[in-house]
């Protein structure tokens, strides 16, 4: 990698996934974004890459097929480099979200509940093709449950208090 990086001090908040360094595009060092996050690629934001927090000096694409230039990747090679590293940004740093709006990091280890029952915990948030889902550890044990971001299926979202409340007979989850 090439000057222009800054080393990062220990994260003091969590590190958001933006998306991966996918195959270059052009001879300037830009490059594809795989499984993007677009609110979190803006041009003149900062993305950590291979341990270094580098400017996005160049944002282009749509937001299905970003491409951004990175300050200090030049040229084909530099950007091919990268290829397959993650990108994050500080969760610091993030826009604002709006009303109902989650970063994935606020809601893992939140406890699931059906009102005094304890369901689990939300080990991640997976991007589903029709939704978002929680993935959720059974407090049982036994198989992993997932919980989709729908309003039949979650009745209040509250990570301050580390909880989500679910509808479990709506899921088909009875008393076992």
């Amino acid at each position: 990698m090439s000057a222009g990086g800054r080393e990062r001090p220990p994260q003091q908040s969590a590190a958001l996934s933006a998306g991966r360094v996918g195959r270059a595009h052009g001879l300037d060092g830009s490059f594809y974004v795989t499984r993007a996050k677009p609110r979190l690629l803006s041009e003149g934001g900062i993305v950590e890459v291979g341990g270094k927090a580098l400017s996005i000096v160049r944002r282009a694409g749509t937001d299905q097929h970003p491409i951004l230039r990175l300050e200090g990747i030049a040229g084909r090679e530099g950007a091919e480099q990268l290829r397959g590293l993650e990108l994050t940004v500080d969760a610091g740093a993030a826009p604002a979200l709006g009303e109902g709006e989650w970063w994935a990091h606020e809601l893992e280890g939140c406890e699931v509940r059906d009102g005094e029952r304890l369901i689990g915990t939300v080990t991640r948030l997976i991007e589903l093709p029709s939704c978002e889902a929680l993935e959720v550890r059974a407090a049982t044990g036994g198989e992993t449950l997932l919980v989709p971001m729908v309003r039949d299926a979650i009745r209040s979202v509250e990570p301050e208090r580390r909880r989500v409340e679910i509808d479990a007979s709506f899921l088909g989850l009875e008393e076992r």
